[in-house]
């Protein structure tokens, strides 16, 4: 699997993480042209945070689902039984079509609201 750097599209080596960068991150690479830093944070990090993310892949698309689809599967494991638990909704993946619990709000959500708060504020 080669890895591109996101701003110039060059090659990314893989660079010494520092030791609190090992807490935070799977990896990090380096641009060999640009010199600037990509990140791979840790699956953990997806359950932080104000928006809600898909714990596998950690993709900001995602839908509200009312009941459970059968044919996708569910995210099993500790914390997705504390979000449903805690009240949380069931949420779809639109990458990896996984299901699972969470209480936060969508990105998706988040963004139209600011775009409404916007407009009613221009008014």
């Amino acid at each position: 699997m080669l890895i591109r750097c996101g701003q110039c599209g060059g090659k990314l080596r893989r660079v010494h993480r520092t030791l609190f960068e090992r807490f935070q991150y799977l990896a990090v690479y380096e641009c060999r042209d640009c010199d600037t830093e990509a990140p791979v944070p840790r699956p953990s990090t997806y359950h932080l945070g104000p928006h809600c993310r898909c714990p596998r892949c950690g993709t900001l698309q995602l839908v509200r689902l009312k009941k459970r689809d059968r044919i996708d599967g569910m995210h099993h494991g500790f914390l997705n039984l504390v979000e449903r638990l805690a009240g949380g909704r069931l949420i779809h993946c639109r990458l990896c079509r996984l299901q699972f619990y969470d209480r936060r709000v969508l990105a998706s959500e988040a963004a139209a609201a600011e775009k409404q708060e916007a407009g009613s504020a221009k008014n």
